[in-house]
């Protein structure tokens, strides 16, 4: 039996936004997506997710892979205590360990009201934001983009942010982990920028820490070879 591996979007993602990663490992693991617009918080997102690997044998491996806010979400299965299969491996793709801070919680107010007021300007912005010079050229990649961040809505948009504002702290859990972990960033992310990963690594034991060259935020999309040339590690 392949190895399994379940992969996690982030805010404003449909599970989309790994296809090109999904379809390069292909042949490599059975690859899973878990969709998240539909929780209300990223422990729901992490039951869920929980749930799309509750089949895979013990003896089978099992690799997650969360992308932003699937990040938090892979974090968060990490600490379930209800007896979950518990991955034999993890990547952690342009996330954080911290949990929100009261500025960050001002500024998801107020990305809320502005998704309220006029979410394709949202969308708009957090494409480009998210995204390095290079992409930003590339027409057609940043119609993608859009497209997926568009297909989420608005709804999904509003809860995202509530579950991220609400996320847990799970420092001291990430201390005593005893598993692979690889995290990997993009070198011109500003979503959630490089620093960031050196953090998560620095506070995972003997985590693994890859840079995505020529990519900003939206690496699975940005660096789709890349990441899965990483993720064929983990498998």
């Amino acid at each position: 039996m392949k190895p399994v591996l379940l992969l996690i979007p982030g805010m404003l993602n449909t599970p989309a936004v790994w296809r090109e990663v999904a379809e390069a490992l292909a042949g490599d693991a059975d690859v899973r997506i878990v969709d998240v617009t539909t929780q209300a918080s990223i422990a729901e997102m992490a039951r869920d997710a929980a749930a799309c690997v509750a089949d895979v044998p013990a003896a089978t491996p099992l690799v997650v892979c969360g992308f932003s806010m699937g990040g938090y979400t892979a974090i968060e299965m990490l600490t379930r205590a209800d007896g979950g299969r518990r991955p034999d491996a993890v990547g952690l793709l342009s996330t954080s360990a911290r949990p929100e801070t009261p500025e960050g919680r001002v500024v998801r107010e107020k990305t809320i009201a502005a998704i309220e007021r006029d979410f394709e300007k949202v969308v708009q912005g957090v494409a480009s934001f998210g995204t390095a010079a290079s992409t930003q050229a590339d027409a057609p990649l940043m119609q993608r983009i859009v497209e997926v961040m568009r297909g989420a809505g608005p709804a999904a948009a509003i809860r995202q942010n509530q579950a991220i504002a609400d996320r847990g702290d799970h420092a001291e859990a990430l201390r005593r982990l005893d598993l692979r972990v690889l995290v990997m960033c993009g070198r011109e992310d500003r979503i959630t920028p490089p620093a960031l990963s050196e953090e998560l690594a620095a506070l995972i034991p003997g985590a693994r820490l890859e840079w995505l060259d020529d990519a900003g935020h939206m690496t699975p999309m940005e660096a789709p070879d890349k990441v899965a040339a990483l993720l064929r590690t983990l498998i």
